[in-house]
């Protein structure tokens, strides 16, 4: 006989544990009774000092006991001034702890939370809160009520909790309401909402399996899901097939609904090399606009300076390097070139010849601003050149419209980049998205200079513009071919060469810088890494824990990262008494652990450490460590480089452990001791 539900009614004593990405928190709640109950469920961002009505069925844990799983949930407005003091004390809002809490409610008692709602200037009756912050704690007590019900909307619909927040900053109070009306608002860009769930969503609504809302979200869902995987369109006879698939449809049905995208101008159609393709439509007007900014940057030409060949031989002199005949013929060519393209492999002296080329571009006054695609290669590119490098995204001054939540950059045709040339390394992380925006800060007639490897990983985003450029043959370019003498030294870039030209790697010389360790099972390939981790490199090369790098070409399994950074974390930072610790989902973040920032982030402030400048934006690859996990505040500080940037605790799924990261990741890092799970 199945378990009648029950209902409790109580206030939140204590969170044990919470997953802001899924909503999952185990809690214990004061029911008025001499012991608290342990709830678990589904309950988005739950407070202490909140009432809830719980309804569910009791079961018990093997290892945990006794506990309510709860399957609906509503939340109950603190009535009483003790009940709302105790909520406020929680932290709902930031800036008011159990102090100020308590001041608020000795002079608005029961009344408290209806002011903040209703008429929260009131709140400059007490001492210390200004009319700003009077409004700034109204908007917030607003926000996170709205919020908290519109997650419990979506967890009840089975929608990701996190997604939540991300349709209230676009659709605000209106929400639910427009949800409704459309679910597949969901899948619009900015909200990245799996197509599952919000068809799922849409069906329990009530939308037919033809609608043609759901037909046509089907169609850009396919052309955005296959931008993730490097796609900037598809062949229509391929897009037209995934879709029927994915919806259970017959191709006339999709194919109406392309015929109204493409009458809608949602999407675009043209063809390539005879076959009919469809690009969303920023995707195509960045392939048009990329191809024709590029070809009319390669057509100017800058007048050769009388002296060029004295002032090669002073750059020469200076450095000391004696450059190789294609070094030569790039540095000439950067002199008099709009557009230039250099490429080679590990080795071949790129570094070399950027210093070089920004040494004679100095000589001639010109100004130079120079980039790299990740804060983890702008800092490699900083410590071999001695210019200060940023990323693109800096460099373009990216930020956030607050009212659509969409990125945007400062940096465009209307405002371009003050300087004479821009110089990027690493362009083969550079997606056409980027390539686009970066084309249209470059000043009218100035210089453009691209550098990169086409034998590294592919960007994660749509395209390969840096392989696709040097492909074509129509813009000027030089090609390193020659591996230097103190290159030819080093194993890791002869193997990468071999490995290039489809010959097997070297894998028996112990006595340079690559060493190929065989064993037969995970646990043993686990046990290994962190014990020269720990021990042996530390212990026989001299190398602190701290310069070493782990990369694994994947997430998952026992030899992942995910596995590794857990292993490693324990080995290399363990829990310490005085070492304050964060669960975010099924992470513990610990001070002192390294971690990386895995999505751009322009809205995060820093600070620089020596107190000289402060500024917005943490970037995909940011490596840091954790300086200090704040319980009270709810913060995590974390270190990169020279700046300091603050965490709230919602805000962590943008970070992930970096002990071990995987190998697209660490494109560009310049790190100098790495030990590869193959």
């Amino acid at each position: 006989m199945a378990q009648e539900l029950e209902i409790l009614q109580g206030t939140i004593q204590a969170v044990v544990y919470q997953n802001y990405d899924n909503g999952y928190s185990v809690l214990r709640l004061n029911t008025g009774e001499p012991q608290a109950v342990t709830v678990v469920g589904t309950i988005p961002l739950p407070v202490i000092g909140e009432r809830l009505m719980v309804t569910g069925k009791w079961s018990t844990h093997s290892s945990y006991g006794k506990q309510f799983e709860a399957e609906f949930l509503e939340r109950l407005m603190p009535q009483t001034a003790s009940q709302i003091q105790t909520y406020l004390s929680g932290r709902i809002i930031k800036g008011i702890g159990p102090k100020m809490a308590a001041r608020i409610v000795a002079h608005f008692g029961e009344q408290t939370l209806e002011v903040m709602e209703r008429d929260p200037i009131r709140l400059t009756e007490i001492s210390g809160i200004s009319e700003t912050r009077a409004r700034q704690i109204g908007e917030e007590f607003r926000v996170q009520v709205g919020m908290r019900q519109l997650m419990e909307f979506f967890t009840m619909h089975q929608l990701p909790a996190e997604l939540a927040l991300r349709a209230y900053k676009i659709f605000g109070d209106s929400t639910v309401e427009l949800l409704y009306d459309d679910p597949y608002l969901l899948t619009e860009e900015g909200l990245e909402a799996p197509f599952g769930a919000v068809d799922r969503f849409a069906i329990e609504l009530g939308v037919d399996a033809d609608d043609p809302r759901r037909v046509e979200a089907g169609i850009l869902f396919q052309l955005e899901y296959n931008l993730t995987v490097g796609h900037s369109f598809l062949p229509e006879s391929k897009l037209l097939a995934s879709t029927c698939q994915l919806l259970t449809l017959e191709p006339d049905t999709v194919a109406q609904g392309i015929a109204r995208l493409l009458e809608a101008g949602r999407l675009v159609r043209s063809s390539l090399a005879g076959i009919t393709v469809d690009y969303l439509p920023a995707l195509y007007e960045a392939e048009i606009y990329c191809t024709q900014r590029l070809k009319e940057l390669a057509k100017k030409a800058f007048p050769e300076p009388d002296d060029l060949e004295n002032r090669i031989c002073q750059v020469s002199a200076e450095s000391g390097i004696t450059y190789s005949r294609e070094q030569l013929q790039a540095i000439r060519d950067a002199a008099t070139s709009g557009l230039l393209l250099i490429t080679g492999g590990p080795g071949t002296g790129k570094t070399t010849l950027l210093n070089g080329i920004l040494q004679l571009l100095g000589n001639m006054q010109l100004k130079c601003l120079v980039a790299a695609p990740t804060g983890r290669a702008a800092k490699r590119m900083s410590e071999v050149t001695g210019e200060e490098a940023s990323t693109i995204h800096r460099l373009l001054e990216a930020g956030v419209d607050q009212n659509t939540g969409k990125m945007y950059f400062a940096r465009d045709e209307e405002n371009p980049l003050k300087s004479d040339v821009v110089i990027v390394d690493e362009m083969s992380m550079v997606d056409i998205r980027l390539l686009h925006s970066l084309l249209k800060a470059i000043p009218k007639g100035k210089r453009l200079i691209l550098v990169g490897d086409p034998d590294q990983l592919p960007p994660v985003g749509p395209g390969f513009p840096f392989s696709d450029m040097l492909r074509s043959g129509c813009l000027p370019t030089v090609r390193l071919t020659e591996i230097f003498r103190q290159a030819q030294e080093s194993l890791i870039v002869m193997n990468a060469h071999r490995i290039n030209q489809g010959e097997a790697p070297e894998l028996k010389n112990v006595k340079s810088d690559f060493f190929f360790m065989r064993r037969g099972s995970e646990s043993e390939i686990s046990n290994l890494i962190r014990d020269l981790c720990t021990t042996r490199l530390p212990r026989n090369m001299g190398i602190d824990p701290s310069d070493i790098q782990v990369l694994s070409p994947t997430r998952k399994g026992n030899v992942g990262t995910a596995a590794l950074n857990k292993l490693l974390q324990g080995a290399l930072n363990p829990p310490s008494p005085e070492k304050k610790e964060h669960m975010y989902a099924d992470v513990c973040f610990r001070e002192g652990d390294r971690v990386m920032q895995i999505r751009n982030n322009y809205d995060i402030m820093w600070k620089k450490t020596d107190g000289t400048a402060v500024g917005t934006g943490i970037f995909n690859g940011d490596v840091g460590t954790i300086r200090e996990i704040d319980l009270n505040q709810e913060t995590v500080t974390v270190l990169f480089d020279d700046r300091t940037a603050a965490y709230d605790f919602t805000q962590l799924g943008e970070l992930e452990p970096a002990f071990a990261i995987t190998v697209h990741k660490s494109q560009g890092s310049g790190a100098t001791r790495s030990l590869v799970k193959s």
